[in-house]
This record gives structure tokens, C-alpha cells and sequence, in this order.
């Protein structure tokens, strides 16, 4: 058996921190604080994935911290691009870990692995956490929503994907119980990958939200339950504290001038008006970047682990793992 990076008592250890880590972000976001629903359930599963860490991410970028001061709070840029990001790791993530978890017993090879893995990622975070559940906030149909959303989604995935293939790869190459469902060495690993990848793709979101490419963190007092807009009516309620005057918005629009509280110029990741003004070399040339970044993360992967790795086969038995002081 390999030695293992740390004792397992510490592995369980983390495991009890992420449990109470979750339990605390999901009670705060369903009592308290007024996001966006499909972005609670998003910290919700980064915070799972990421422990301790995703909860003083959300302490200090989404928690409300008194009634009423939640659109304030969150109007950073640097808040925003989090919320960007964190909508981009439960979706990709989610997508990278259950493929991982399924993979598995098929006995493939890591090399192989990794793009199922990818495309998993992608698939999950572009049809289900960008075009399903932002298509209403976006004022799309579906199939708009799929269109508007495959740029920028791509580019998130290639920057988190480069920041997760090579962990995974590396402590995998390290501990092979990592690459079996059944074994906690694979939830850690899985952590540490999400750990790294969202902060390789943290720059790239940031980008995307300045540019008006993506969506930022947003409230439900002026986006609604989901990501519908609230009528203005009802958002009128809320004046001094709210985006209101949202009602029958379409992409590509502000909310009227005579709209009561903060509109959705207020918050620069909510309003995503201007990204039809990125030229299309900008584009390409960032896009470009991130599968750069990509290809980055595959070198490192492949050259610090071994991507002819399949579960269940020893190690020993591999090309080069006979090597004098290789410990099993």
C-alpha cells in the first residue's frame, strides 16, 4: 500500500469540518440571505466540495451581514466575479466528480478518464447550471440561453479543468485509492481539485463578469426565487434596497430609469448589456488563454502523473512503476 500524504484521521477530520461547513451556509442561505436560489444551491455543493474554505469564501463575499445590505454587499466586482466563479464550479465540478465517481468502475485508463470527465463537466455546467437555470434571469428561451451562454461557459470550464486535471492526476499517481468512489481518498482528492480550480479560474470569471460576458452574484429581492424578475410592484416593497423595475426585461436591456431602489447598472456582474460590445478578437484571444491554461494543466498532469493509471490495477504492474524505491 502507498503511504499516504497525511494520517487518515485528518482526512476525517476535514470531512467533520465540511459537514458543519455546509450545514451552516445552507442554514444562512435558506433563512437569511437573499440569493438567488439556483446560487444557493451552488454554495451549497462548493461549499461540500470545498470544505472550510468554501465557507469563508461566502462569509466574506455572499453572507448577508445585516437585514437589507445584501445588493450593497455584494456589488464588488470581486464579489461578483466570486459568485461567477462559484456558479461555475458547481456546475463543472459536479459534472468532473460524478463522471469521475462512474468512470471508475469501468477500468479505464486516467488518459481517458480526463475528457469524459471534461466533457461531463462542461455538458452539466452548460445545459443545466447556465441555460436551465439562468434562462429566465437571461429573459431567453432554452435554446438562447444554450447559444448566449457556450463561450463563456467553455472558457470557465477550460480554466477550471486546469486547475483540476492535474491535482487529480498527481494525488491519484500518488494514492490509487483516490480513483475508487468507495474510498474517502477520492473525496479528498476531489476537494483539492475543486480547491485549485477555483482559483485558476477565479481570473478568468473575473474577465467574463467585467466584460459582461457572465452573470455575477445577485439577490432574489430583485431577481425573484430561481432567477425570475420580480414585478416591479412587488420589488417597489423593498425601495432603498433593491434593483427593482425588472418586469418584462429582455436580454440586453436596463431596468427603467424610474424603477424604485438599485437598478442593475447598480451591480456590475447582473447587468450584461454590454457584452455584445467584446470584439470578437478579444474573445478569441482569451479563449485562446484558457485553452492554453488547459493544455498547461494536461502537461503538468502528465508530467508529474501518470496517465496510463487504471483503478484496480497495481501499480507495479504499469510501465515504469517497477523502478527500484518506487514504495507500494
Amino acid at each position: 500500500m502507498p503511504e499516504p500524504l497525511f494520517p487518515e484521521y485528518l482526512l476525517w477530520i476535514w470531512f467533520a469540518l465540511t459537514a458543519l461547513s455546509v450545514a451552516y451556509v445552507a442554514w444562512d442561505l435558506f433563512t437569511s440571505t437573499p440569493e438567488m436560489k439556483v446560487m444557493k444551491w451552488g454554495w451549497v455543493l462548493v461549499t461540500l466540495y470545498t470544505g472550510p474554505v468554501g465557507l469563508l469564501v461566502y462569509w466574506f463575499s455572499c453572507r448577508e451581514p445585516s437585514p437589507g445590505t445584501h445588493e450593497q454587499f455584494i456589488a464588488p466586482l470581486w464579489k461578483q466575479a466570486v459568485g461567477s466563479t462559484i456558479h461555475c464550479a458547481a456546475g463543472d465540478a459536479t459534472g468532473i466528480i460524478v463522471a469521475a465517481a462512474i468512470t471508475g468502475y469501468f477500468g479505464l485508463s486516467m488518459g481517458v478518464d480526463i475528457w469524459l470527465e471534461y466533457a461531463a463537466g462542461f455538458a452539466f455546467g452548460l445545459f443545466i447550471f447556465q441555460a436551465l437555470f439562468m434562462k429566465d434571469m437571461m429573459g431567453l428561451s432554452y435554446g438562447e440561453a444554450v447559444r448566449e451562454s457556450f463561450l463563456p461557459e467553455w472558457m470557465s470550464m477550460n480554466a477550471m479543468m486546469a486547475g483540476m486535471l492535474p491535482t487529480m492526476v498527481i494525488l491519484m499517481t500518488r494514492d490509487m485509492r483516490a480513483m475508487e468512489a468507495n474510498s474517502p481518498w477520492f473525496w479528498a482528492s476531489m476537494s483539492a481539485a475543486t480547491l485549485v480550480g477555483v482559483v485558476v479560474s477565479y481570473p478568468v470569471n473575473y474577465w467574463l463578469v467585467k466584460n459582461k460576458l457572465k452573470h455575477g452574484m445577485g439577490t432574489e429581492r430583485a431577481l425573484g426565487h430561481g432567477g425570475s424578475p420580480l414585478p416591479e410592484a412587488a420589488a417597489s416593497a423593498h425601495a432603498g434596497h433593491t434593483m427593482a423595475g425588472m418586469a418584462g426585461m429582455s436580454h440586453g436591456q436596463s431596468a427603467s430609469p424610474s424603477a424604485t431602489g438599485h437598478n442593475m447598472a447598480a451591480m456590475p456582474g447582473m447587468d450584461m448589456s454590454g457584452g455584445a460590445q467584446v470584439s470578437g478578437l478579444r474573445k478569441a484571444v482569451v479563449t485562446l488563454l484558457t485553452l492554453l491554461m488547459l493544455a498547461a494543466g494536461y502537461w503538468l498532469a502528465a508530467r508529474y502523473g501518470d496517465l496510463t493509471m487504471r483503478p484496480g490495477v497495481p501499480m507495479e504492474a504499469m510501465p515504469g512503476m517497477d523502478m527500484p524505491g518506487h514504495r507500494m
